[in-house]
């Protein structure tokens, strides 16, 4: 039975070798798959994921999709080295990832970063995601499309001026929203479910993923 991440200690090894994604400019054509560019929190409306059935009878139509949704603010931060999240919508708390090797980090200085090392990602199976931000700051979001088999090589970190918010169809990879600098808040929307699939990059791949700006 594999255990559930532990998000403020991940006990990172040393020497794991990098995998840079692409940082792209996100637009309404390069997130179809993904998911949308938003102008208003009010502007989308979260998909909420049917419960499978567990076997050759259906769940009934109008059934097993009223969980409803969850809402709060997440919050991303650069303390030194390190990027922590927190999630109010779940009460979630989190290293997201890392400004240097882990092992090298320091929280003690306030230099702005130049390169993200991501250690993990998931995805909702049981609906969407919604994050606005509350203040027009640029942001990154690392995204993959749908699927179990997803590789490192496979994702793509999105860059957002920060004028719009980002809704994230169910069943895409992600790992949060990403501040460039100091600290950031955005408003959070999500499935009351709350249901997680996670890759933790440095034991299921021996890697670390890699976005520099």
């Amino acid at each position: 039975m594999t255990s559930a991440p532990n998000y403020l200690d991940p006990q990172i090894p040393h020497g794991l070798r990098r995998v840079s994604i692409p940082v792209v400019d996100a637009t309404a054509e390069n997130l179809a798959g993904y998911g949308t560019l938003v102008s208003s929190p009010d502007a989308v409306d979260i998909e909420i994921v049917r419960w499978p059935a567990q076997g050759w009878r259906p769940v009934d139509e109008d059934s097993g999709d009223e969980g409803g949704t969850t809402q709060g603010v997440f919050i991303s931060r650069w303390q030194g080295d390190v990027l922590y999240g927190s999630n109010a919508a779940v009460d979630g708390h989190y290293i997201l990832g890392y400004a240097v090797e882990p092992h090298l980090a320091r929280e003690d200085h306030a230099e702005d970063p130049r390169e993200l090392l991501l250690w993990h990602a998931n995805y909702h199976p049981d609906g969407g995601q919604l994050f606005f931000p509350e203040e027009a700051q640029p942001y990154l979001v690392p995204l993959a499309l749908p699927g179990d088999d997803v590789q490192p090589q496979d994702f793509v970190c999105f860059r957002f001026a920060g004028h719009e918010g980002l809704y994230i169809h169910p069943n895409v990879w992600h790992e949060g929203v990403f501040t460039l600098r100091g600290e950031q808040r955005f408003f959070d929307q999500q499935g009351a479910v709350h249901a997680r699939v996670s890759i933790d990059f440095p034991r299921e791949f021996s890697c670390l993923l890699q976005m520099t700006w």
